[in-house]
């Protein structure tokens, strides 16, 4: 990964511009003319693309986008500490809340310096048709993930494919969601078809076939297109992919871009000193999440907390041995004998929620407290990368494409590699459709917790408004359907487009 990380040190991105002949060229500007010249350009304006994605406002992965991803869920609350959060979390937010709004413009960035690679890629002349071909496909898979993001997120956005030439062009009215996901479908679809398996270990981070196979898998399911989903997913499942023997290995910094791995958000706590300080020479290449997420007696400034609701959940099936599900002691630490945080007894912790439970998961929990970074580099930076897709989603959303065509048998090898890492007994023969859907949906609360995925399940599911209302999540009693399904529009956006119209019911 070291030289993707230094590229990321690096990395900068320019606008097209005009210059007048008269003007003077400055040797120490960089601009469009100068610039996309060396493959090192192309690797810097990627390392600029990939960047966004843990972008401590709006990236996706980043600390905001992991607090606003899980934050609407019936399994996660954030404390009235960042307003703008905690409205997100109680569903009371408007058109003008921060981190949403960071994640729409956050993710529009990402779009253009994507287009701005696809357009500009034919200007560097020493890179081979072969390295060129693998260069468009990453790109796309940048774009296509950019939207994937904006799709569930906010629905209708605008569809940019090309960069502006004109000040008019900046101004784009909405498409219909089903275009966002045509678009997406058609970037994975490319990218799938030209990126590389795997890249040297230097370059461990970016995105593979693996990957682009993965998430177009992924978008068929979210439009249910169940037979493209079930043959894409299966592709992905002769691939080197397995699932890691010890599920709690995927969330600890020692066992980053492990086997179960897909697609991975890099961070290492290098670069400046400021994890909060944007794209210059003083930001850090970390992110704050797990500080933010820690007690208060570890340093953290303790911004959210599971709900009992996941809690329970966990506890609802017992493993062979009769013990807890080892994603409950990998997710969660409670009271139970023994049990240790932060090399500190449970009972050195205060719960301040009301919930009888914090997260465990990508938490530095090894450390003593998490004032700082792995290498102490820079204050509150964590070296733990985020694991945007893993082999058990692939799983998953297989063996759910499967049961969605009435091919439940054909679920169960699937679903039965989720539950056997787990310890649990093998399932009942015989399942109808809607017993292997109720188990799928059972596994991916309690596998994915706090990776951004269950609000979004509940809402293709159709079951936000039930399964919220049946929660303890502070805040439910103001989720309206159809409203809190998507973000609004930002204000800021609405101002200044005059094409934009506002989402349904805001």
């Amino acid at each position: 990964m070291k030289n993707l990380i230094i590229i990321f040190c690096i990395a900068a991105i320019v606008c097209s511009c005009k210059k007048s002949t008269l003007e003077l060229q400055n040797p120490n500007q960089i601009t469009a003319e100068t610039f996309w010249k060396t493959e090192t350009d192309v690797q810097s304006a990627f390392a600029a693309t990939y960047g966004l994605l843990r972008d401590v406002n709006g990236g996706f992965w980043g600390v905001r986008g992991i607090e606003l991803g899980n934050g609407r869920g019936d399994d996660f609350f954030i404390r009235n500490d960042v307003a703008d959060l905690y409205k997100l979390s109680t569903f009371t937010n408007t058109p003008d809340n921060g981190p949403a709004n960071d994640l729409w413009n956050t993710s529009f960035r990402a779009i253009f310096r994507a287009n701005q690679i696809l357009a500009n890629i034919d200007r560097v002349t020493t890179l081979d048709a072969n390295a060129k071909k693998a260069y468009v496909a990453e790109a796309k898979f940048l774009r296509g993930l950019n939207y994937f993001i904006l799709a569930i997120n906010f629905g209708d956005v605008p569809l940019i494919v090309s960069v502006p030439a004109t000040t008019d062009q900046y101004f784009t009215a909405k498409s219909p969601e089903a275009d966002i996901w045509k678009q997406v479908i058609a970037d994975f679809t490319a990218a799938g078809a030209d990126l590389p398996a795997s890249y040297p270990s230097q370059w461990i981070g970016r995105a593979t076939k693996g990957a682009a196979l993965a998430y177009l898998g992924k978008a068929y399911v979210y439009t249910k297109a169940w037979a493209n989903a079930e043959t894409t997913l299966k592709q992905v499942t002769t691939m080197s992919y397995q699932l890691m023997p010890n599920y709690g290995d995927n969330f600890v910094a020692a066992k980053k871009n492990n086997q179960e791995s897909v697609f991975e958000i890099q961070l290492a706590d290098v670069g400046g000193t400021n994890p909060w300080a944007g794209e210059n020479a003083n930001q850090a290449l970390g992110v704050t999440t797990a500080q933010e997420f820690a007690p208060s007696e570890v340093s953290g400034w303790f911004e959210v907390s599971p709900t009992d609701k996941l809690f329970n959940e966990f506890k609802k099936e017992k493993t062979t041995d009769n013990d807890f599900d080892p994603r409950m002691y990998a997710t969660l630490i409670w009271d139970y004998p023994g049990a240790t945080f932060y090399r500190k007894p449970f009972s050195s912790f205060a719960l301040v929620f009301g919930y009888h439970s914090m997260f465990k998961k990508y938490q530095n929990y090894d450390q003593v407290n998490e004032l700082t970074g792995s290498s102490g580099a820079s204050d509150y930076a964590s070296s733990n990368n985020e694991r945007a897709l893993r082999y058990a989603d692939v799983l998953l959303l297989l063996a759910e494409s499967l049961t969605m065509q009435g091919k439940v048998q054909e679920a169960y090898p699937y679903v039965k590699q989720i539950r056997d890492r787990a310890k649990l007994a093998n399932l009942p023969g015989g399942y109808s459709q809607d017993q292997m859907m109720a188990e799928i949906m059972h596994q991916r609360m309690i596998e994915f917790a706090r990776e951004n995925q269950r609000f979004y399940d509940l809402k293709r599911w159709g079951k936000l408004a039930q399964e919220i209302a049946n929660s303890d999540k502070i805040g439910k009693q103001f989720f309206v359907a159809g409203k809190y399904d998507y973000f609004p529009v930002p204000q800021n956006e609405l101002n200044s487009n005059p094409k934009m119209k506002q989402n349904p019911n805001w």
